[in-house]
């Protein structure tokens, strides 16, 4: 399988201005995002796309593939639909550019999950391990069936456990926090950027059940712990003191 991963960015952000651009590690928040997805082993051309010339020249400055894109898109989905459309890839990953601790062999597991010919897109979770992050609507949970297909998103609990409390313990883990990264089949993403809104897609806020309210299908991996994003300041400076911490180790 021919793989392309597309990194949305965005310099807007209104709780973190001009995210993509930050540089306290010597390197771009894009920068670091970047490099991350180009460890991964699946083979794939790595791609910024942007609507914006100053994120458009920093990546260019580091010697990343950038394409810039228009500015009216809605969603990353169709941000990278438009990019996708101009690709000889026959999967098309999404990996957000606030990730720069994304780990490469997730993104090797989200590839692979679309060996399987009758999913359409893939994504990642991660087990939920607290009541506050099950409780959360902020934290959006994902259910499953035994093979591994997503019967559901929500921002709700689910699954409601309607008698005692929810073990967290239990392992495979019943109980699951979606990770924002997907893997599409290029046809399907072309087709699904089309396809309007859902009215369950409107009513969560979660663009992923446009997919299942219209009948597509998609994988979800299981992964042990989840990445990381930068939305905040503090998240960006925790990154940093990560960072350096790091490069402290492996100097010493």
């Amino acid at each position: 399988m021919r793989v392309a991963i597309v990194i949305p960015a965005r310099y807007a952000s209104s709780r973190l201005p001009a995210k993509p651009l930050l540089r306290e590690t010597g390197k771009f928040l894009i920068q670091h995002t970047y490099e991350r997805a180009t460890l991964a082993k699946c083979g794939a051309d790595v791609i910024v796309a942007t609507d914006d010339e100053r994120i458009f020249d920093a990546v260019r400055s580091f010697g990343g593939r950038v394409v810039m894109t228009r500015a009216d898109h809605v969603s990353g989905t169709d941000r990278i639909a438009e990019v996708a459309a101009h690709l000889s890839a026959d999967i098309v990953l999404n990996v957000q550019g606030d990730e720069p601790q994304i780990e490469p062999a997730s993104i090797d597991l989200l590839a692979g999950l679309l060996a399987d010919p009758a999913s359409d897109m893939a994504t990642l979770a991660v087990p939920i391990t607290k009541r506050e992050a099950y409780l959360d609507p902020n934290v959006v949970k994902v259910v499953c069936d035994n093979g591994g297909r997503a019967l559901y998103f929500s921002r709700s609990p689910i699954p409601m456990v309607r008698d005692g409390e929810p073990d967290f313990s239990v392992r495979p883990a019943q109980f699951l926090q979606h990770l924002g990264i997907y893997a599409y089949r290029q046809s399907f993403l072309l087709k699904i950027a089309t396809t309007p809104p859902h009215t369950l897609e409107l009513a969560e806020k979660l663009e992923q059940l446009r997919v299942l309210g219209t009948g597509g299908t998609i994988r979800v991996g299981v992964v042990p712990h989840a990445h990381r994003g930068i939305d905040t300041p503090a998240d960006y400076a925790e990154f940093v003191r990560t960072y350096r911490d790091d490069g402290t180790r492996q100097a010493a």
